[in-house]
């Protein structure tokens, strides 16, 4: 019996220019998948064009209300639901983020099955299918951008405006005009793991945390920070990460100690609102504090980091926190001033790379659970609604969904 998938068009405005399986990647899954057809909607946004599609053999067309499936990466507009049919995508709901509430309601109105990419996770509850890496990867890049306009340096050509991530590469030979500055990249995941890729490509040395805090060079460095080297528990107890990530209010942080070292700030790590902030915004007034450049790629707003008061945009990717004021000036408004790159949809600027990593994760880790049985419960563990209800394992989202004021984001 066939299975079909159909890519949908994405509606969201600005455009999102990704797609969950590339042509290529289409290709291989309906090769490796003996019952699976794959349909694509029509779009004159895709990184990757129509006709790219149906060079391999893909059929293209408007309709394809009549797929079994309907995947796409961002959020549905609710006009464009179809009601009765099963959805993949990222619907960023499941912290009771306020915008997207109108679009649980009517999911659940329109009887749809809604299968979030972001609760797709392993047995051991790690996801398996993410944008991150390429998070990291133009996270970097563009915090090097900053750094070399604040300064007036070089001049970075934006990710966005590269044809992919080979493009971009050809950029990274002016960061060499980089003086002996200090950068920390904070975190260990997929997102970090994007970041440290671009700084090892581009030739800037790694250093030792240790080296990092006490030795000067004579070249630009970095180092990694994992949560031990910046946060320690509150009665002195010796580090544990699983307890940290159960317990996070029950430490708190020593990011201070690379205040006075650090140029250079790229933050990756995951953070929970009950975790410290690396910093308080009164440490920015401190004759010590030496951080003038902040790639946020976490982007999570009065977060970990508390100069990101709001997001950026890819077009207008930079803002000025002035220390004195605790206000947000223009970009490279004067030189005291942090400047703040925050842009929370990095992975867009380089929609064909992005696109063919995850492709390649949905290919290897979902698919086969997704058009073969689901015996490990990969697809049920992600899926928020089904049959004009939310599942048990979503059941907390009742009252979100019921509320007719603001929600508080969990």
């Amino acid at each position: 019996m066939s299975f079909t998938i159909g890519l949908i068009r994405e509606g969201k405005t600005p455009p999102d220019k990704r797609v969950p399986l590339t042509p290529k990647k289409c290709a291989e899954a309906q090769s490796n998948f003996d019952d699976l057809r794959i349909v694509v909607q029509s779009s004159p946004v895709r990184s990757y064009s129509d006709q790219e599609y149906r060079d391999l053999g893909l059929e293209v067309r408007d309709d394809i209300s009549d797929c079994d499936v309907l995947m796409g990466v961002k959020e549905v507009p609710l006009s464009q639901l179809i009601p009765n049919k099963t959805y993949l995508f990222f619907s960023h709901t499941v912290k009771k983020q306020p915008a997207n509430r109108g679009l649980l309601r009517e999911v659940l109105k329109k009887n749809i099955t809604l299968i979030d990419y972001e609760l797709l996770t392993n047995a051991q509850g790690e996801r398996i299918v993410a944008f991150g890496r390429y998070a990291g990867i133009v996270g970097a890049y563009n915090g090097l951008l900053t750094y070399g306009r604040k300064h007036g340096l070089f001049s970075l050509r934006p990710a966005h405006e590269c044809l992919d991530m080979d493009d971009m590469q050809e950029e990274f030979f002016k960061v060499k005009k980089l003086p002996p500055i200090k950068m920390a990249v904070t975190g260990s995941g997929r997102v970090a793991q994007g970041a440290l890729e671009v700084l090892d490509r581009m030739g800037i040395r790694r250093v030792s945390v240790y080296d990092y805090l006490y030795l000067t060079f004579r070249e630009p460095v970095y180092t990694q920070l994992r949560s031990s080297d910046y946060n320690r528990r509150r009665d002195g107890r010796v580090w544990d990460t699983a307890d940290f990530h159960a317990n996070p209010q029950e430490y708190e942080s020593t990011f201070g100690l690379f205040l006075p070292v650090t140029d250079l700030l790229i933050a990756c790590a995951y953070w929970h609102p009950a975790a410290p902030h690396l910093f308080e915004e009164a440490d920015t007034l401190r004759p010590e504090f030496r951080i003038n450049t902040i790639a946020d790629v976490t982007c999570d707003v009065d977060g970990s980091v508390p100069t990101t008061k709001r997001s950026s945009t890819i077009a207008d990717p930079a803002f000025d926190y002035n220390p004195q004021t605790g206000e947000l000036e223009s970009a490279y408004a004067r030189p005291e001033n942090i400047t703040v790159m925050a842009v929370d949809n990095l992975p867009c600027e380089l929609p064909r790379n992005a696109s063919r990593d995850f492709g390649r994760q949905l290919i290897d880790n979902v698919l086969p659970h997704l058009v073969g049985h689901d015996d490990n419960g990969v697809i049920a563990r992600a899926t928020i609604a089904k049959n004009g209800a939310l599942t048990s394992r979503y059941q907390y989202l009742a009252d979100y969904v019921a509320e007719v004021h603001p929600a508080p984001v969990g």
